[in-house]
């Protein structure tokens, strides 16, 4: 497999902790990033496409990886998630921010 596409992106959830959440929000925010004419015009089917995403956040075992995968719209997607993004305790409240970073790969069979 070839990568052909890296997208970030950054999510979070300002009252909840909740790290799915806060992933899905990263998550959404690189597909925003993207847009893949390349399906047309290699007469490739979006099926053929590898989706690895990997999220950063302080839990990692927070994080519902089956749920991120659901909400990925193409391609057959993988999502792994790794310790990294921030908890931003407001010290005032005791009240945490999850910050979680995205990484989105796009990955196809190497083209000749």
């Amino acid at each position: 497999m070839q990568r052909f596409i890296i997208e970030m992106g950054m999510g979070n959830d300002l009252h909840g902790q909740d790290y799915t959440k806060a992933a899905a929000r990263a998550i959404e925010d690189a597909l925003r990033h993207s847009s893949i004419p390349l399906f047309g015009a290699l007469g490739t089917d979006h099926t053929e496409m590898l989706v690895k995403v990997t999220i950063g956040v302080q839990h990692p075992d927070r994080v519902d990886r089956a749920a991120l995968t659901a909400t990925l719209p193409r391609g057959r997607a993988e999502v792994t998630a790794t310790h990294g993004g921030l908890d931003i305790t407001n010290p005032d409240t005791g009240e945490v921010t999850v910050i979680a970073q995205a990484a989105v790969e796009a990955f196809l069979p190497a083209q000749s």
